[in-house]
């Protein structure tokens, strides 16, 4: 899929817990996570899972980074994010271009 649009998603759990991860498309990779053996192990008996945020974010590299540092923020941060009291441009550079990438 080279040139896909990737996007950062974060899912709740029926426990309350979140789930990141990155798609090129993110409804299709939602139902990998509810009835594939595709999905995230992670999300095994989780369900239902309530998409919450997704944001399109360039490249699979940029979304990649973007997933990296949503899942090192604390669940306030987190919580910020997906009410839009904070964005994925506070998170760094990795989202306004692909810098650093020879």
């Amino acid at each position: 899929m080279a040139g896909a649009e990737y996007s950062v998603y974060i899912l709740r759990c029926a426990d309350d817990s979140y789930y990141t991860g990155i798609a090129a498309d993110v409804d299709r990779r939602i139902g990998e996570h509810e009835s594939s053996p595709r999905g995230a192990k992670y999300l095994k008996g989780r369900g239902p899972l309530t998409l919450v945020f997704s944001e399109a974010v360039g490249n699979r590299s940029v979304a990649s980074r973007l997933e990296y540092r949503i899942k090192q923020l604390s669940r306030p941060q987190k919580q910020d994010l997906i009410d839009g009291r904070a964005n994925l441009s506070s998170l760094g550079a990795a989202h306004d271009s692909d810098a650093g990438c020879a």
